[in-house]
């Protein structure tokens, strides 16, 4: 028997339809316009196919030293960054997973975490704090100052306390200590939540490029979106004497060779996210719900 459409489901799919489109279609565009020419990129004439197909962006690329040494301080900075995010994150939401009766200061630690959340020290205070232990132009001044987010210790908290108590005191029967619980019975049963969190992680230090305004004053220590910001879009074209050089030149304009770099910067999470996808929901609803 068909299932009847009720004028709900269609409101729904065409609102989401709606949504999608609004999403993709710009990013689209970003591609199309990396595939044009300059002189059709310049004159605002891209929509969403490209405009006299070419790959002189993508050749200008390669040619960008500073890009790909800046893409490598995002990698490495991810790499880092998620690794010291959710070793702490697991760490501190575990104990505070306890009642307070297995774990007495629970409340007040929870209390301080909260109120740490919901007031922050402020920009003027933290970039002092960078400064005066000697963090600035480092890489660590982009990882350290956000080592704990305490958003994702609340929902790692909640995802815990959802794990069958009896599963912990048969570990802890068999002679097992806190850390071996924790290792062996805890993070297996969490691993939807850790992989959201993981994500949730790795975008966040992906996308930010305001850290690194506050913190890096050399252009050659820029993570890649901090660099893709702040890149000039005019080239003088007065300083140029070599021919072939200003042939080059000629062939990219700012807009097409922006958005290549665009799509060459989006790349790695389009790879990460389809491993962690399946796993993105089922850990936001088990982590953010308490029954």
């Amino acid at each position: 028997m068909r299932k009847k459409i009720n004028i709900s489901d269609v409101i729904i799919f065409l609102v989401v339809l709606v949504m999608g489109l609004s999403c993709l279609l710009p990013l689209w565009n970003v591609v199309a316009l990396s595939f044009s020419d300059s002189a059709s990129a310049t004159a605002n004439r891209v929509r969403f196919l490209p405009v006299n197909f070419n790959l002189n962006a993508y050749k200008k690329i390669m040619e960008d030293a500073q890009f790909w040494k800046s893409f490598m301080i995002s990698v490495v900075r991810v790499i880092l960054g998620t690794v010291i995010n959710m070793l702490l994150t697991i760490l501190m939401a575990y104990p505070l997973s306890k009642s307070k009766k297995e774990f007495r200061a629970q409340g007040i630690y929870m209390k301080l975490a909260i109120f740490a959340m919901l007031f922050p020290a402020g920009m003027i205070p933290l970039f002092m704090v960078v400064k005066d232990v000697g963090l600035m132009d480092t890489i660590w001044s982009m990882i350290i100052p956000a080592a704990v987010p305490i958003g994702n210790v609340i929902l790692l908290m909640n995802f815990f306390r959802g794990i069958p108590k009896s599963l912990e005191e048969a570990a802890e029967i068999d002679g097992a200590s806190p850390f071996q619980v924790l290792w062996k019975v805890m993070l297996p049963m969490s691993l939807p939540a850790l992989a959201t969190l993981s994500l949730f992680c790795i975008v966040g230090h992906w996308n930010d490029y305001f850290t690194a305004i506050l913190y890096i004053n050399r252009t050659v220590n820029y993570p890649l979106q901090t660099y893709i910001r702040q890149i000039t879009a005019a080239f003088d074209m007065s300083k140029i004497t070599n021919i072939e050089l200003l042939k080059q030149y000629l062939q990219v304009s700012s807009r097409n060779l922006n958005s290549a770099k665009i799509v060459v910067s989006v790349i790695p999470l389009l790879l990460i996210y389809p491993f962690l996808q399946k796993y993105f929901v089922t850990g936001i609803v088990m982590g953010a719900v308490k029954e």
